[in-house]
């Protein structure tokens, strides 16, 4: 285990804490404690994902345990925001969207998982690195707009609920677009190691040679 490690198992732990910061009853309701509380953790959480892989490449620390707890992180962290969001604001987030940015979270893991098996990996898209800034902001505008649908900031109207529908949606045309960037992806790779182990090929034709027909007793001189 290193710092990497550490930072990424953070991000693990954090996921029941957020899942009860938006369920508890301990904080009051009329201040947006609890949203701001859960949206805080949730943004420190998100910084954590970039921190370690930049952690581990500069210090030279990446590791086979790294590799594995980075991505499960990941997912486990976007998993509990939308499963969570779907009983805390289904308003914003109702279960068609939470089962479509899971879905797609999936099929990629599973997308990547067929590579690695086949020998190549699938690098992260721009679409991908964008999908993630965009979650961010969606689960946090769906976080705040349980409490406030508007901020009213020296003179100007913050709708929250626009700016949080318009981030949901955004987010999930993003993830399905994404999703079909990476399965493009996935199979040209496949595509053209089909296609360079078929030319590797060579038939093989098991041939007699045959006997011309020569005169008793003559024999077909040796090639």
């Amino acid at each position: 285990m290193n710092l990497p490690n550490y930072i990424t198992l953070s991000r693990i732990f954090s996921v029941p804490i957020f899942i009860w910061l938006l369920s508890s009853s301990l904080f009051s309701n009329s201040n947006g404690d609890k949203e701001l509380a859960a949206s805080a953790l949730f943004i420190l959480a998100s910084i954590t994902d970039g921190l370690d892989g930049y952690l581990a490449r500069k210090r030279g620390q990446v590791t086979t345990i790294g590799m594995l707890l980075d991505p499960l992180a990941d997912k486990l962290m976007i998993a509990a925001a939308f499963i969570s969001l779907v009983q805390f604001n289904p308003r914003i987030v109702p279960a068609w969207i939470a089962v479509i940015i899971i879905g797609r979270e999936f099929l990629v893991s599973g997308l990547r998982g067929i590579a690695a098996s086949e020998g190549f990996t699938i690098q992260a898209s721009e679409l991908g690195k964008l999908k993630m800034v965009v979650q961010i902001v969606s689960v946090v505008a769906a976080i705040l707009d349980h409490h406030w649908l508007a901020w009213h900031v020296s003179g100007f109207i913050f709708s929250l609920d626009l700016i949080a529908r318009l981030a949901i949606w955004f987010m999930v045309g993003v993830s399905i677009v994404s999703a079909v960037d990476y399965f493009v992806a996935f199979w040209s790779k496949i595509d053209r190691q089909a296609s360079a182990s078929r030319r590797r090929r060579r038939p093989f034709v098991l041939s007699r040679r045959k006997r011309n027909n020569l005169p008793s007793g003559e024999t077909q001189p040796n090639s």
